[in-house]
């Protein structure tokens, strides 16, 4: 019985850790997309690749720390909210279509399978980092 109560109470805990640390990567997104001037953002979205390649590269990183400094609720908090909520997957998709139909070809290849790419090998440096540094 005690067993079953333990285990509710920490997917209770994990559900609220959830949502206050994705309230926070949400805000976090808004604050370092509003902080590229605009009209830097009409040429590229710039916003939306500094956010997810610094996301990938600290979840790699937490990914790194995970095995022994943090409890499996953190974990999922941390990852599923803080860099769930920070990273935005859709918006870079949304910006890649708005490029293909202003027929900016290059700019939505770099886009899509650049921002691919990269978000890739920052997030392999982050785990890098996360089991050799920390």
């Amino acid at each position: 019985m005690w067993q079953v109560l333990s285990r509710i109470g920490t997917q209770v805990t994990t559900f609220f850790l959830v949502a206050i640390f994705g309230a926070i990567g949400s805000l976090c997104r808004y604050l370092t997309d509003t902080a590229i001037p605009w009209k830097n953002r009409e040429l590229f979205p710039w916003g939306t690749t500094v956010v997810n390649l610094s996301g990938s590269l600290i979840m790699g990183t937490l990914t790194g720390l995970a095995a022994g400094w943090f409890t499996p609720p953190l974990v999922t908090a941390m990852g599923t909210g803080l860099i769930g909520g920070f990273t935005t997957f859709s918006t870079a998709s949304l910006d890649t279509t708005h490029m293909l139909i202003k027929k900016r070809y290059i700019a939505a290849a770099i886009n899509s399978v650049g921002m691919l790419v990269a978000c890739v090998f920052c997030g392999c440096f982050g785990v890098w980092i996360g089991t050799t540094f920390l």
